[in-house]
């Protein structure tokens, strides 16, 4: 039976990694942006997701980040899911196990990408992480347009069933047909999260349990109260949050995230837009509307 565990619902920010200009990561500036998410009813962190920028980070970086988040996260009671994913299984595993000695609450597990495993090769690269770290939760992370490969609903709920500790899947496939398989035949205590922030309200009213938001990294407290109000029923207050962030929410991908998202926390006073190669800050059409987007949310 599937491990069970409460906290893993509700919203969850994919943390922006901070850099200075020359490219190190901005430790004080990272500290004040997790304090920041907790303190605006975010109580579930990941660092080190696609958000983070974790594929230009090396190991050691992503370890520091990782044991800052769960400092200050920690210290105010939230919960941290780090990110530990990639596509060569045994480092994905030597990952996990290390994240788990810093004091993480759970991994973040993204499919493996390039190399485009079958559904077997999928099943058993997950299979061999879980059996790594026993009573360790983890969350699948879907996301075949960064990834190249699906993890069908036949194979995530093979995993939900044969593996206790594999708890939860953050579903970024945009295949409503698919999670509702998921949703409909989940054992017991599976959790699914929405890996998209505008299709969140409407997954949570077939079943789903929250999100894992980019947009919370900007406005943390309207999309938490977003989440929170739609998982207790509250859909004409929800509707309402997610109408006047709706335009921010699909406007943080009109370029490669989370190039759009920085702009946005440079913009708020929030940090330094510093992206590493080969991503590069928006363009200047992309800046003017998201200056507007910007202008109508402060109404």
């Amino acid at each position: 039976m599937t491990m069970k565990i409460d906290w893993m619902r509700g919203c969850g920010t994919a943390l922006v990694t901070p850099f200075h200009k020359d490219g190190s990561i901005d430790d004080d500036c990272f500290r004040s942006l997790v304090e920041r998410q907790v303190k605006n009813g975010v109580k579930l962190l990941i660092p080190c997701g696609t958000t983070g920028e974790a594929v230009t980070m090396s190991e050691a970086e992503k370890l520091h980040v990782i044991k800052m988040t769960v400092e200050v996260a920690h210290k105010f009671g939230a919960k941290v899911v780090a990110g530990t994913g990639g596509n060569n299984t045994a480092a994905a595993i030597e990952m996990t196990r290390k994240v788990r000695e810093l004091g993480a609450d759970g991994a973040l597990v993204v499919a493996p990408y390039y190399n485009k495993p079958t559904q077997e090769g999928m099943f058993c690269h997950f299979a061999e992480i879980a059996k790594s770290v026993k009573k360790f939760p983890i969350m699948l992370y879907n996301v075949p347009s960064r990834t190249s490969s699906n993890i069908s609903a036949e194979t995530c709920l093979r995993l939900a069933k044969n593996f206790e500790n594999i708890v939860a899947t953050k579903e970024a496939s945009g295949n409503f047909s698919q999670i509702m398989q998921i949703i409909a035949k989940r054992p017991k205590n599976f959790k699914v999260l929405s890996g998209d922030d505008a299709t969140t309200l409407p997954l949570i009213a077939i079943g789903a349990d929250g999100l894992v938001s980019v947009c919370s990294n900007e406005f943390p407290k309207e999309t938490s109260s977003m989440v929170e109000k739609a998982l207790d029923g509250a859909w004409t207050a929800a509707r309402k949050i997610h109408y006047k962030i709706l335009p921010l929410m699909e406007a943080n991908f009109i370029e490669a995230s989370p190039s759009p998202c920085k702009f946005v926390m440079k913009e708020m006073g929030l940090l330094e837009e510093n992206l590493r190669l080969p991503l590069v800050p928006v363009t200047e059409a992309t800046r003017n509307i998201l200056k507007e987007i910007l202008k109508d949310q402060e109404k």
